[in-house]
């Protein structure tokens, strides 16, 4: 997607697993001026999730910083204001996941802590580019966690394509544009 605006407010940038999501999303930014900011959401459970952490941010490089957020992203975000050229969360359904998996996590509770992110984000002056899995195209989920986790993200992937000014789907590492307030996308 070469003709992809350099400058936007919010991109919403969503794929499969491995679909190259993350890889057009951080040149999304870097289009950006620097200094730019990575916030990850995944956190290092295990030897060969903290292997994937490490081998993400020796491919980012010295360009980026970065800060783990598994829970506290609005706060994160709200903290970033005025020192950072483009920030990217990478990736809103691992934090979703963490809030689900969190104690005490209850639907509402999640609703809103994604309804303080969705105020932040309208807020923020730096762009930012978000970085979510695409769930909507599975099966329905066979037991009550996979279905509120799936619900809880659709909706707020929903919520976010409203508010963004890009928006993005990266399938076999082709992007393709769904939204775009800088090019028309209906006649």
């Amino acid at each position: 997607m070469d003709n992809a605006p350099s400058y936007f407010r919010l991109a919403l940038v969503l794929g499969g697993a491995r679909s190259g999501k993350s890889r057009y999303g951080l040149g999304l930014a870097a289009r950006c001026p620097a200094p730019r900011l990575f916030l990850a959401t995944g956190e290092p459970r295990d030897a060969e999730m903290e292997a994937r952490i490490e081998a993400h941010q020796r491919e980012r490089g010295s360009d980026w910083a970065t800060r783990e957020v598994p829970l506290e992203l609005a706060a994160a975000l709200n903290d970033a204001q005025d020192h950072y050229g483009v920030i990217v969360v990478d990736c809103l359904t691992m934090w979703v996941s963490n809030l689900l998996l969190r104690e005490g996590a209850s639907q509402g509770s999640i609703q809103t802590a994604c309804e303080h992110l969705l105020e932040t984000l309208a807020k923020t002056a730096a762009p930012v580019v978000l970085i979510s899995n695409e769930v909507g195209w599975g099966i329905v989920p066979d037991n009550p966690l996979a279905r509120k986790f799936r619900d809880q993200a659709g909706w707020l992937h929903q919520r976010l394509a409203q508010v963004a000014d890009l928006v993005v789907l990266v399938v076999a590492g082709v992007p393709m544009l769904i939204k775009s307030d800088f090019f028309p996308t209906r006649p």
